[in-house]
């Protein structure tokens, strides 16, 4: 049964956690464990769906990094994505920035830090640039998208664009690939979708 308390929604296996940006959502998974170790879902579509997340994933996507690469913050333009994001292995910070048309957070961030140990997930809806830095040594990071990847279609803002102020956790140097060096502000995008 559906239980709205406050921000929760509590459907006994997932516990999904309201943002202030509005369709952005902390997950969180009930693990179950014992002397062998621990099992949980980390996505059911009737769970979702009754919580309003009304998703149909298309592609799986896992990635390696170590501490201090940070990717991000990205985009599909005429594809957007939408994302379920979560830590495998160590732990990150993971940001998502609204640029929807006509959204009252538009320019604004929520970031949320993911880790192996507390399980939770983040739902990234469509009509935002997305990313996350390495806090551990080394953590592997998977993600759903609900669009395929199209990379003719790639997007994105700088992690530091002091207009959006992303407060990234401080890991020591920022490792950045050469693509994510060169990506404009906010405001020289003028990137809005609508969705």
């Amino acid at each position: 049964m559906l239980q709205r308390e406050g921000w929760y929604i509590d459907m006994g296996k997932f516990n999904f956690i309201k943002t202030e940006i509005d369709g952005v959502y902390i997950i969180e998974s009930t693990a179950y464990g014992d002397n062998r170790g621990y099992f949980m879902e980390t996505y059911n579509e009737a769970d979702f769906k009754a919580a309003g997340l009304d998703y149909t994933f298309v592609q799986d996507n896992q990635s390696s990094s170590r501490r201090g690469v940070l990717r991000g913050l990205h985009f599909q333009k005429m594809h957007p994505q939408a994302k379920l994001v979560r830590v495998l292995n160590g732990e990150v910070y993971d940001v998502a920035v609204d640029l929807r048309r006509d959204s009252k957070t538009y320019g604004k961030w929520v970031g949320v830090l993911l880790s192996e140990e507390n399980k939770r997930q983040f739902m990234v809806p469509r009509g935002f640039a997305h990313g996350f830095v390495v806090v551990s040594e080394t953590a592997e990071f998977a993600y759903k998208c609900d669009e395929f990847y199209h990379p003719e279609d790639e997007g994105g803002i700088m992690w530091n664009d002091p207009d959006v102020g992303v407060e990234w956790p401080n890991v020591g140097e920022i490792i950045l690939s050469e693509k994510d060096k060169h990506h404009p502000t906010l405001s020289e995008s003028k990137i809005e979708f609508e969705v």
